[in-house]
């Protein structure tokens, strides 16, 4: 990992950013993509990579707080998130957001709705965002030409599902040091992959949005960081984390990260 990028803090800056759903008219090929070994190439050869980069990929901004899909739309393309973060939620009965997932780039989205043809969630950026839209119906068409290319796609996509549904049975059984260390640290394994620091970085949820996501009290979310801190585990500034510690946070909290 580069020295530069080992202290940078991934802010992403996505220059004139044009309305959701608007195409930046740049080319888009999976096989020159700085992203290719967490996206959907990853662990495709040469030929089927080519493959991919025949399919016609979407590319487009997503500004902050605009959603790119919402819960009950017709699904219709898996994304896969080139720069930026997005959140996933659902609605509650009682009208309450609750966030189910956290994407960031080289991660796919979207496949929530693959079972019934609509998505079962929405997905918002939490920073101005960049995306590639791939079409489920031409992806799933060309795919079943190849055996080996349904079985790296199937794989892929059995990824995403398992490592968000990994992290959740995960924060079921833990309290709520347990649950915000597990989740610091997943965090910081997803960066270090993507060349950031993994000690240092600014959250791009909310507080509210962390205890929606792992279940706890906007209360319990802020006391939990600030019993951190006076642990000496990490230093929080607001948004900004710097870990002091990753394995004294790790042998703390024995909190498995996948």
């Amino acid at each position: 990992m580069p020295a530069a990028a080992e202290n940078a803090i991934p802010t992403i800056r996505i220059a004139a950013a044009a309305p959701v759903g608007a195409r930046t008219g740049a080319a888009t090929r999976c096989s020159s993509c700085h992203l290719r070994d967490l996206c959907l190439p990853s662990g495709m050869n040469d030929a089927e990579t080519e493959w991919i980069d025949r399919m016609t990929i979407g590319r487009r901004h997503v500004n902050a707080g605009q959603t790119l899909y919402r819960e009950g739309e017709r699904f219709q393309f898996i994304y896969a998130v080139r720069g930026g973060t997005f959140k996933s939620s659902v609605s509650l009965a009682d009208g309450r957001e609750h966030i189910c997932g956290l994407h960031m780039s080289g991660e796919l989205m979207g496949l929530d709705g693959i079972a019934n043809g609509t998505h079962a969630s929405t997905a918002t950026a939490l920073e101005d965002t960049e995306i590639c839209s791939i079409p489920y119906a031409r992806l799933n068409e060309e795919s079943g030409r190849s055996a080996n290319m349904q079985r790296m796609v199937n794989r892929l996509m059995s990824r995403e599902i398992v490592r968000e549904h990994s992290l959740m049975m995960l924060l079921g059984s833990m309290n709520a040091e347990e649950r915000l260390a597990t989740f610091l640290l997943n965090l910081s394994k997803r960066l270090r992959a993507r060349g950031y620091s993994p000690n240092e970085f600014h959250l791009r949820m909310s507080r509210a949005e962390i205890g929606s996501y792992l279940g706890m009290k906007l209360e319990t979310v802020s006391r939990t960081f600030s019993a951190f801190q006076q642990q000496g585990l990490m230093e929080v500034d607001k948004r900004h984390i710097r870990i002091t510690d990753i394995d004294a946070l790790q042998r703390a909290f024995d909190a498995p990260v996948h």
